[in-house]
């Protein structure tokens, strides 16, 4: 069993997946689509990734404020985190708080000596990569007490 770390964005989904021990987030890819409202091949696509990766959590970046307000795109992601439910009912939802994930995944990006036009292409992953990491590091921590 694995888990499924997601940045959900108006036109991009940035997927990252756990490895099997629950320690590491891996890239693995982004889902484009034309605009917000076509989420339907979305769906169909984290279904495939769903069944291959036998994943039985899905964690979903929640983008609040730095002074823990929820922003604009708090009620989407809420929005889309229901829509998952119906679709994927044995699969447990998580709402995680991803505060200046992307901000660090560039700076990593960049910081591994990423070009600039690159980090364009796969930084939605890389903050998927982000957000799950923080989630299982916290999970971890949690466990340990």
């Amino acid at each position: 069993m694995r888990v499924l770390g997601l940045d959900y964005g108006s036109k991009t989904i940035g997927v990252a997946v756990s490895d099997p021990f629950l320690s590491t987030a891996l890239r693995l890819e982004t889902i484009r689509r034309p605009d917000e409202g076509a989420i339907k091949k979305s769906v169909s696509r984290l279904k495939e990734i769903i069944s291959e990766y036998d994943i039985n959590k899905i964690v979903i970046g929640y983008p609040k404020h730095l002074n823990n307000a929820e922003s604009e795109r708090c009620a989407k992601t809420a929005e889309f985190g229901e829509r998952l439910k119906r679709n994927f009912k044995n699969i447990e939802i998580i709402y995680f708080d991803e505060r200046l994930s992307s901000v660090f995944a560039e700076k990593e990006l960049a910081s591994a000596g990423v070009k600039k036009a690159k980090i364009g292409e796969i930084i939605d992953m890389t903050a998927a990569v982000v957000i799950l990491q923080n989630y299982l590091d916290c999970s971890a921590a949690n466990n340990k007490t």
